[in-house]
């Protein structure tokens, strides 16, 4: 049933993205509170969404761009970190969410190439209103079984890996930490180039840097 749970919470979620709303609740930090929330640890679920929302913030949807799906890798990393609470659980999860995010984005690829055979073409002067509207709802039912499908896949398998393999994690929790801050500074200084660089944002990185040692203390 946990699952099932989960399975949905990722198919309304993987709807926000794109299909409907786009409300923001797909972002990672969102998404991981919410899915944290559901299974009891809004803590944990917090703190995996706040991670992963620095690690996919560098992926900017441009144009044709190819990016991770931070929605899929927020909801698999929370539901594989509550999987156990040793010091390797959360470092794990991470990892296992950032790969499933890759496996949601080329999910996505497919979805939207399968829409594209249930348009109608603009030439098709025999497609009514009705064959429109089938194409739209066939659009959004498709797109939230995916996302619901790739989320419970995605989220059996980060448990089972997560329960399997955190036992024998050689850090410390603040070891564990150190090492998902340090990727974290990698994705923010890959940001701060695409923003113009340290010597246009000296202000934006003291800012950045600020709030990441404060935000450090607190954990």
């Amino acid at each position: 049933m946990e699952l099932l749970r989960i399975g949905l919470m990722g198919g309304a979620l993987a709807l926000d993205a794109t299909s409907v709303g786009q409300f923001m609740f797909s972002r990672p930090l969102i998404a991981g509170a919410l899915t944290g929330w559901l299974l009891g640890d809004a803590v944990t679920g917090l703190t995996v969404g706040a991670i992963l929302e620095i690690y996919v913030l560098v992926s900017i949807p441009s144009g044709g761009a190819s990016f991770p799906d931070g929605t899929t890798a927020a909801v698999v990393a929370v539901a594989a970190a509550t999987a156990s609470d040793t010091a390797g659980a959360l470092p794990l999860a991470i990892g296992i969410g950032l790969l499933w995010g890759q496996m949601g984005a080329y999910s996505v690829t497919q979805l939207r190439k399968l829409n594209g055979y249930l348009v109608p073409e603009p030439t098709d002067v025999s497609a009514g209103p009705r064959r429109i509207v089938f194409a739209q709802m066939s659009g959004v039912g498709l797109d939230f079984l995916r996302g619901a499908v790739i989320t419970v896949l995605g989220a059996a398998t980060g448990r089972a890996l997560v329960s399997r393999l955190a036992p024998s994690w050689p850090l410390s929790v603040d070891g564990s930490y150190g090492l998902l801050f340090v990727g974290a500074a990698v994705s923010v200084g890959i940001l701060l180039h695409d923003l113009g660089g340290f010597r246009r944002r000296k202000l934006l990185f003291a800012v950045g840097l600020a709030l990441g040692v404060v935000g450090a203390r607190f954990l």
